[in-house]
């Protein structure tokens, strides 16, 4: 256990990702092309691996930003990934261009959000999805909680189940992936409101539409696409999320305009 103040050792980390992807010492160290005896070795404490060690294995992990900065500091190096929030000046280029994403989408709805599905920024366009949501929820938005809380978008979802279960296996991946203790406190808290339970049809992978009622009772079809930093190097914009809902038919698109 460790207390206030101290890091978990780098061998025990590693152990950990290492397990959570359920891969052998062997397989690892044949990925990250080092021999099983060394990684014994990070694992046990008996070695200290270098930056390029961290890193090289990290990627054989898929260990998320976040948690490589971890590993570097708990090897007592510096951590790789800067992060500045949205408002920093640093980040004026980027927050420029998740506004100009955003306004580019009009009418049709875009949000951006953060790694724990934090809303930061939406366009006008998003206001169809939010029209009717408890002002409780909107105080501290998360688009999980907006989207699937009873007072928030789920009575207005005519396929809730679909969506609920679609939204949810997203989470359990980011879940799995991340290992975030957030995130998983957050996927328990949505998994537990009420709607949504009974079985959903088989969709044969197709993607899973978005059928929301409008306040005139229009059926409104969407079609939601993600986008990612993917290469950024500031953790703000690689964990940010801009998800935009696009008419999936005729009637949507012209309920928009």
């Amino acid at each position: 256990m460790t207390t206030a103040g101290t890091r978990p050792p780098i061998g025990a980390l590693m152990r950990d990702w290492r397990l959570r992807r359920r891969i052998s010492q062997l397989d690892l160290a044949n990925e990250a092309e080092i021999s099983a005896r060394h990684l014994s070795f990070i694992e046990t404490g008996r070695s200290v691996p270098s930056r390029t060690m961290v890193l090289r294995l990290a990627a054989a992990l898929d260990v998320p930003r976040r948690e490589q900065n971890r590993l570097l500091l708990a090897a007592g190096l510096a951590p790789l990934y800067a992060e500045r929030t949205l408002d920093d000046p640093e980040m004026s280029g980027v927050r420029d261009g998740v506004q100009r994403v955003l306004a580019a989408y009009n009418p049709f709805p875009c949000v951006a959000v953060d790694r724990n599905w934090n809303l930061l920024q939406a366009n006008e366009g998003a206001a169809i999805l939010l029209d009717g949501v408890a002002e409780h929820l909107l105080a501290q938005p998360n688009a999980l909680r907006i989207t699937l809380h009873p007072e928030g978008m789920a009575p207005r979802i005519r396929n809730l189940a679909e969506w609920r279960h679609h939204l949810i296996g997203r989470l359990r991946r980011e879940v799995a992936v991340s290992g975030s203790a957030d995130l998983a406190e957050l996927l328990g808290e949505i998994e537990s409101y009420p709607g949504g339970m009974e079985p959903v049809r088989d969709l044969g992978g197709v993607v899973v539409p978005l059928e929301l009622t409008g306040a005139d009772g229009t059926v409104l079809t969407f079609l939601s696409t993600v986008t990612t930093f993917g290469t950024a190097l500031d953790l703000t914009a690689a964990e940010l999320s801009i998800e935009a809902f696009l008419p999936a038919d005729g009637q949507t698109a012209a309920a928009l305009r």
